[in-house]
């Protein structure tokens, strides 16, 4: 470690960005001509606009009754990954929820981490669906009594990715990586000398059974969702090659260097993820005709198009490669719930892997969701309402005496 740097955002600047993504997804500025220079009636216009967003905004955080997350960025310098290659300055976004306490020795007490799945960020759980449920007054992870920590991974969010400048000379991080750094951030940025849970869904699901292996004194308990203990194969591999070699495999690609994004090489690869993480019972639903179906086919995938870097994708799917938590799952000490989903087909239940290997994890229990009206496949991950009883009773047995 040659040099640490740590900012933090307050609440105002959360909301620049929470209402940037807002306005760039309605495209509300155009209802309002903000990109005319008309002088002064446009300065008129943006100042409305800015009283606007404040008070969706207000409301939004009043919907979520939990307190405004505080975004803060950690930079480490001369991050070495495990393909040998050095990034100068990595830098890690994040989101923190509460205040972190201590007990008499010293030892913080409330700390949670929760870990996102891939392509996503920690923005992913600052909603009513999930914080609304786990973090508000009365919730099993109450912000007024924990403190929550949300990273953006590597290559994820407002953290290093290729889209930053080196697109693929970008270094070749995996797994290992995005969960070393985490830890570096949480105890050398947050000063946090103890975790209360950590959690995750999916990609960060994945990285629950690492952290338990790799720092098994360093939690009192441990809730991978939507994940299997195991070398990523089989058509959880496939599909993964799929993604990525739709990329690489378009002419437009240029090694990574494009000038015009190769449009069909992603829509390929987006078409692949859309059938594994979806729910055909709940897309059966949406949209029961053909018409519905096409409409919403075509407004979604142009969406994702649209928003989606095709580097970053690819980096993002091909991470997964060094994931193997199954040799070391002796080492995990922590009570663990592995839950997943009857219709997840990125983890399809057949398969019996949980049930075999849960036996190897001193304290852990596997949970398998049936299907209902309320899972929606692989994204029933960030549903908690569907299974935060299996988190009380985690936290209850989990409970340092």
């Amino acid at each position: 470690m040659r040099g640490i740097q740590l900012h933090q955002k307050g609440t105002s600047e959360y909301l620049v960005i929470h209402l940037s993504s807002f306005v760039s997804h309605w495209k509300i500025s155009k209802s309002f001509n903000v990109d005319q220079g008309d002088g002064l009636p446009m300065i008129r216009r943006l100042i409305f606009f800015v009283f606007l967003l404040a008070a969706l905004s207000a409301v939004s955080f009043a919907q979520n009754n939990f307190p405004a997350p505080v975004q803060g960025d950690f930079v480490i310098n001369d991050f070495k990954f495990e393909s040998g290659e050095v990034l100068p300055k990595l830098n890690l976004h994040y989101r923190t929820i509460g205040t972190p306490v201590k007990d008499g020795s010293g030892v913080v007490r409330n700390a949670v981490l929760i870990m996102h799945g891939t392509g996503g960020s920690g923005a992913n759980f600052v909603n009513p669906t999930f914080g609304g449920v786990l973090f508000s007054a009365g919730g099993l992870l109450d912000a007024t009594k924990y403190f929550i920590i949300l990273p953006d991974g590597i290559g994820h969010g407002d953290s290093s990715k290729p889209s930053h400048g080196l697109h693929a000379k970008f270094p070749h991080y995996g797994y290992n990586d995005i969960v070393l750094a985490q830890y570096r951030l949480i105890t050398e940025g947050l000063k946090i000398n103890h975790l209360r849970l950590v959690m995750g869904t999916s990609m960060g699901g994945m990285q629950t059974w690492l952290w338990g292996e790799k720092y098994p004194d360093f939690m009192d308990a441990l809730m991978p969702l939507a994940s299997l203990p195991v070398q990523i194969a089989g058509r959880n591999r496939y599909f993964r090659r799929m993604v990525i070699d739709s990329i690489k495999n378009d002419p437009e690609w240029k090694g990574g260097e494009y000038t015009t994004k190769p449009i069909h090489g992603l829509t390929s690869a987006i078409y692949t993820l859309t059938v594994m993480s979806s729910s055909p019972l709940q897309m059966q639903k949406r949209t029961p005709t053909r018409d519905a179906a096409d409409k919403a086919f075509e407004a979604s995938i142009q969406s994702q198009v649209e928003h989606t870097d095709p580097n970053d994708m690819l980096y993002q799917f091909d991470s997964s490669r060094d994931y193997d938590p199954n040799p070391k799952l002796e080492a995990i000490k922590a009570p663990l719930y592995a839950i997943n989903s009857a219709d997840d087909q990125v983890n399809p239940p057949e398969l019996g892997i949980v049930e075999k290997e849960i036996k190897r994890v001193k304290r852990g229990r596997y949970i398998l969701i049936p299907i209902s009206d309320q899972t929606r496949g692989h994204g029933t991950h960030s549903i908690p309402a569907i299974w935060k009883n299996y988190l009380a009773e985690l936290l209850d047995e989990s409970n340092p005496k």
